[in-house]
């Protein structure tokens, strides 16, 4: 199987720079996996497919303001620091002057306020620092980080809270899980009265959902990995609506590999705590979602890749090409779609 076969045009007019006004305005592509039908509806649409007993399941985490900008300390040479992953005060970071930055480099944002002194060497960029500060880290990184929008957005995002879904809650993202961000809290007390549960888990994007594809090879690539919990009480009411054949909707393609990470392992959903690199590409055999609420991905992409393993390359290459003649806006500021 090769990347290039999941490539696509995509006018550069089409990709999103800003989100709408409204959230649940943005439009909703619905995909028929049994049909191949496609509808063109809006995204406050969504209850008309979905039914009493359906379960929802939403990825709660909170995108930090992980993009830091400071200096080498020896040099001055400025460089860029893109938090991804946390244990207590030591990061790994993606580096955009990577070569400058070798073991015990010291790297000071703002007035020294923070400092970050590297303490492990990776491949691509990847490099792990031990953070030095007084006070409160994340009051810090709020103070001197800037929220991680993606390289194609080049507009500035004037209300930050718009990249951040209206469940967001555990902070830790590098980016936002955007198939929520379609949602609000007046949408959700409407599926909720209508008999459909929803349901909370937590994975931390980082590079494993938004790293593109350098290999032609897909069995190549290589995920990186990305932290996950699910709590004992989720786990037990979504094995109850296993067992009584409900369906389980994933919202984004985080959540789903929450959920696959988990039964793939477990065979079944249960409480944990713990690290993924599930790579979803065709030929997957779907252990535990039924539907999926998502994005349209970029090209190449393993996004693109795990919803063409849902609903067959065909289908969602045709279901693409038709967004793209429509005028559907795309990645994480765009429209939404709805597999099931």
């Amino acid at each position: 199987m090769k990347t290039s076969e999941f490539d696509f045009d995509l006018p550069e007019e089409l990709i999103a720079q800003t989100p709408l006004k409204e959230r649940s305005e943005s439009r909703l592509l619905v995909l028929h996996r049994s049909t191949g039908e496609i509808e063109h509806r809006h995204f406050y649409d969504l209850c008309d497919y979905l039914k009493p007993g359906d379960v929802l399941v939403r990825n709660n985490t909170r995108v930090i303001p992980a993009r830091l900008f400071g200096t080498k300390e020896e040099t001055n040479a400025h460089v860029e620091l893109l938090l991804l992953k946390q244990e207590g005060d030591v990061w790994e970071c993606l580096v955009g002057n990577a070569r400058v930055v070798k073991m015990g480099t010291v790297i000071s944002f703002g007035e020294g306020e923070l400092k970050a002194e590297c303490i492990g060497i990776g491949e691509k960029g990847l490099r792990t620092f031990k953070m030095i500060y007084e006070g409160i880290f994340y009051e810090i990184l709020d103070h001197l980080g800037n929220v991680p929008l993606p390289p194609y957005i080049k507009e500035k995002l004037e209300d930050p809270e718009r990249y951040q879904t209206v469940y967001a809650k555990v902070k830790g993202s590098a980016a936002a899980p955007t198939a929520g961000l379609h949602f609000t809290d007046a949408l959700f007390a409407k599926i909720k009265a209508m008999g459909v549960e929803v349901e909370d888990v937590t994975l931390h994007v980082g590079l494993g959902t938004f790293r593109p594809m350098d290999t032609e090879d897909v069995l190549e690539h290589h995920m990186h990995s990305e932290f996950f919990m699910m709590d004992a009480d989720t786990a037990q009411r979504l094995n109850q609506a296993k067992s009584e054949g409900r369906r389980i909707i994933a919202i984004g393609t985080t959540s789903c590999r929450t959920l696959e990470a988990i039964m793939q392992k477990y065979g079944q959903f249960q409480a944990c705590a713990e690290e993924t690199d599930i790579f979803i590409y065709p030929g997957y055999e779907f252990k535990a979602i039924d539907a999926l609420i998502t994005n349209f991905h970029l090209p190449k992409s393993t996004l693109v890749m795990l919803v063409s393993a849902l609903a067959s390359k065909e289908l969602i290459m045709k279901a693409y090409q038709e967004a793209i003649d429509e005028k559907y806006r795309f990645f994480s500021f765009g429209d939404s779609m709805f597999i099931e």
